[in-house]
């Protein structure tokens, strides 16, 4: 029975051993930076791969990653169990919900701010293939699809990372952001799917496609309902009457595994079946919030690294960096998406600054196309220049977006919280004891104070608050809407002693409320920028909630943020 040696097993941990603790030290310096980990954990590869350490300590680089026996292919098992379970984490972040709950400005973002930038793509593509980097033979109309779906997905974890520190994660604009982004990396991932189809699946021919097609289909339908209505019944026996955390665990990797296996048969890449299978695992309302972040943490942490790092020892960075190439998909990539997003907001009734911020948003790239360029690397598609391109594009994309929305959300900041409360509307003592209690007695004030219906500003603060919960962290809450018609905006400020709960990130109660209702757009995210910023830090919170006048209220509004 074939076996590795002795020197087999030990070079293969003293790879894995500086893989890790290089990618991790490198993602843990980027995340000080205000940063996403995975652009350390990648830049980490490149410095150990032919770029740096191969070309100026060759004899070292061969000894830790040696290109010829048994290593290459132990490490090529680890790394694609890395990707195949990152993918399913990406997939326990889709939320199917809340992406039918948007309505028209996400079907909008999520329509224009695919077809545009896969148009773009797929042009540029077909018309340039080798300029572009396409390989020798490689059939033209497959490489355009790739590129053209390659450039249409956007990085949800990026997003949602940037989203969380400016405090626009659960506003309107995040919110439907948030479901854009889910749902195009699902469009993605099916058509990628099917270009997989196209090349492994016997080439072109329409046999091969067929077969992948119907499977491909049939997969993703009987995954998203049957499976998923398995699972949920499934999971609470499973966590009843199995050991927390080794059951439920069990079972989700080993039905991750499963449909990785099936996707293979299938003719498309084993990380498909785990993206799918990861959407209806997420699903179930059984699924304990601490194990999805259980799962996560181990991913992240331990398996994900492993394959980012490689990234950077597939090729040398700097012998196939090509300007021409790189700066081309840098600029199809980011012109398709910011004016795809942007025209979808803008027709979706956002105002323009607000419309750039979606598009701006959900112009940060980050792990999916490297999966899909170096996939298409390993499959003979596209050349090592355009490899490199991409992984470039994403790279830069996802440092570039956050300053940027930053910058323009806050160069005009039209009104702040400071400008807007008013002594009528702050109430020390709120008695209601639930959160829809506390919504209502908030609406009827708001609602006399313009002399206006408090049964339709509650309704639209609770249609808003069925989309995403409005519980911040550090004991704040912040539920808000938008009141066509309202000529000012009105926020109501209330403390409740014992807290309600309104679903926060850390678990707390609230005790301070901030009801924010705007008549446009923008001012919402004004006002929402601006509370995140006085109540970034919980000393912050903490001088509000001892506010028992206006003028102490006022005081804490205008203490220094740090």
């Amino acid at each position: 029975m074939p076996h590795l040696a002795a020197h087999d097993i030990m070079h293969m941990f003293i790879a894995l051993a500086v893989l890790l603790g290089a990618a991790k030290l490198a993602g843990e310096l980027m995340q000080k930076l205000d940063q996403p980990s995975v652009l350390g954990e990648i830049m980490a590869g490149i410095l150990l791969g032919p770029t740096l350490l191969g070309h100026f300590k060759p004899e070292l680089y061969a000894f830790i990653f040696p290109s010829t026996g048994n290593l290459p292919i132990a490490l090529e098992t680890v790394t694609t169990l890395g990707v195949v379970f990152f993918l399913l984490i990406a997939g326990l972040e889709i939320d199917l919900r809340s992406i039918f709950r948007q309505g028209k400005s996400a079907l909008l973002v999520s329509f224009f701010g695919v077809i545009i930038p896969f148009a773009f793509g797929f042009g540029a593509a077909g018309l340039f293939p080798r300029f572009l980097g396409a390989a020798p033979g490689a059939d033209r109309l497959i490489f355009a699809l790739f590129v053209g779906t390659a450039l249409s997905i956007s990085a949800l974890p990026v997003i949602a990372k940037i989203l969380m520190d400016l405090n626009l994660l659960r506003s309107e604009m995040g919110t439907v952001v948030m479901s854009s982004a889910m749902f195009d990396d699902l469009v993605g991932w099916i058509l990628f799917s099917m270009i997989l189809g196209m090349m492994s699946g016997g080439g072109t021919s329409m046999a091969g496609v067929k077969r992948t097609i119907v499977l491909v289909l049939a997969f993703v339908v009987l995954a998203l309902t049957i499976v998923r209505w398995l699972i949920d019944k499934l999971l609470p026996h499973i966590q009843a009457h199995t050991s927390w955390p080794g059951g439920v665990l069990g079972f989700i990797f080993t039905l991750t595994l499963a449909a990785a296996a099936f996707a293979e048969y299938a003719g498309i890449h084993a990380v498909f079946g785990a993206f799918i299978i990861g959407i209806a695992v997420g699903e179930s309302t059984h699924l304990r919030k601490r194990t999805s972040e259980l799962i996560h943490g181990i991913v992240t942490n331990v398996f994900a690294p492993f394959f980012f790092a490689s990234i950077g020892l597939r090729t040398n960075f700097v012998a196939n960096f090509n300007l021409p190439i790189t700066a081309t998909v840098i600029g199809v990539a980011c012109v398709g998406k910011l004016l795809g997003a942007g025209m979808g907001a803008r027709l979706g009734g956002m105002d323009r600054r607000t419309s750039w911020g979606v598009g701006l948003a959900m112009n940060a790239r980050g792990a999916m196309e490297m999966i899909l360029g170096l996939l298409a690397l390993q499959l003979g598609l596209i050349r090592e220049t355009m490899f490199v391109a991409l992984v470039i594009m994403a790279l830069f994309t996802s440092l570039v977006s956050a300053p940027a929305i930053k910058f323009l959300i806050g160069r005009r900041r039209k009104i702040t919280l400071k400008d807007t409360v008013n002594a009528k509307l702050f109430f020390p003592a709120l008695k209601s004891q639930s959160k829809e209690q506390v919504l209502h007695e908030m609406c009827i004030a708001a609602a006399n104070a313009v002399s206006n219906s408090p049964e339709r500003f509650l309704r639209l603060v609770q249609e808003r608050e069925r989309v995403t919960t409005s519980g911040w962290e550090n004991g704040l809450a912040v539920p808000h809407a938008r009141v066509n018609g309202l000529l000012e905006p009105l926020v109501v400020v209330g403390r409740v002693a014992q807290g309600i709960d309104f679903d926060a990130r850390d678990g707390k109660l609230a005790r301070l409320i901030i009801l924010i209702l705007t008549g446009d757009n923008q001012s919402q995210h004004d006002l929402l920028l601006d509370a995140g910023e006085l109540f970034s830090r919980k000393e912050a919170v903490e001088q509000a909630l001892h506010a028992e006048t206006f003028v102490e209220l006022m005081a804490a509004l205008n203490a220094p943020v740090h």
